[in-house]
């Protein structure tokens, strides 16, 4: 996770691309929240993903995933 937003939404690079809608977990399977816009250069870009935990600032410079309930485990940073 790179860091939080203004709007309190989280913010992270990837290497391939996700699905709007998308669950984002940590290393523990916790569910951190959903993706919900993607932006910034195609060969380097960005996601948004609305928290549903309390405190989404804990996750900064932490791995996340996405969920593997909606198919291969992917590793964002």
């Amino acid at each position: 996770m790179l860091h939080i937003s203004p709007s309190r939404n989280i913010i992270i690079r990837v290497e391939k691309i996700p699905r709007i809608g998308e669950i984002v977990v940590d290393e523990n399977l916790k569910t951190v929240g959903k993706i919900f816009d993607l932006f910034g250069p195609v060969g380097s870009p960005y996601v948004a993903i609305r928290p549903t935990i309390l405190k989404p600032e804990e996750l900064t410079n932490k791995t996340l995933y996405i969920s593997p309930q909606r198919g291969e485990r992917r590793k964002y940073k």
